[in-house]
């Protein structure tokens, strides 16, 4: 069986990460775009980030293109985006599927730990979240709709 910490993502950079290196924090993992009506969400995700990663928060962030080609840049021009207009410093990783055939094995895992509305894996937008335990088991998936600062109860209980 799979843990959240067999997985390796890419940093925007190109670095390979091993999801291991997160063992012990709490994960709030995150599908982002550019582009959408929800990337002010970014300024929210940094919020949290700054309020809490001094006490075992990750921010995690996953471009995604699937959405209305909402994520058309290539790393550099998401990090410049990110960094000038949200000043995003939490780790963002290379542009991946979340759906389908393509989708990151990751986001395969999160989908089956915790389905959506009705039991539905796939993910149906851009900012879908998940927040993850010390010890890497899925706590709960919320809705794009879902404004980060509305997951602060639930990442204090777990802080």
């Amino acid at each position: 069986m799979s843990s959240i910490y067999s997985f390796t993502a890419r940093t925007l950079g190109g670095e390979a990460v091993s999801l291991e290196q997160y063992r012990g924090k709490v994960l709030l993992i995150v599908n982002t775009a550019s582009e959408c009506g929800f990337t002010p969400q970014y300024a929210g995700l940094q919020k949290l980030h700054d309020t809490y990663a001094s006490r075992g928060l990750e921010v995690l962030g996953f471009p995604c293109n699937q959405f209305g080609k909402q994520e058309p840049g290539d790393a550099a021009q998401i990090g410049s985006f990110c960094a000038t207009n949200y000043g995003v410093s939490f780790q963002l990783f290379d542009k991946i599927e979340v759906n389908g055939a393509g989708a990151h094995p990751l986001f395969r895992y999160l989908t089956e730990e915790a389905p959506g509305l009705l039991g539905i894996e796939a993910i149906k937008w851009n900012f879908t979240k998940f927040l993850l335990n010390r010890d890497g088991s899925v706590i709960k998936r919320y809705a794009p709709v879902t404004k980060p600062e509305a997951l602060t109860a639930d990442i204090e209980k777990l802080l």
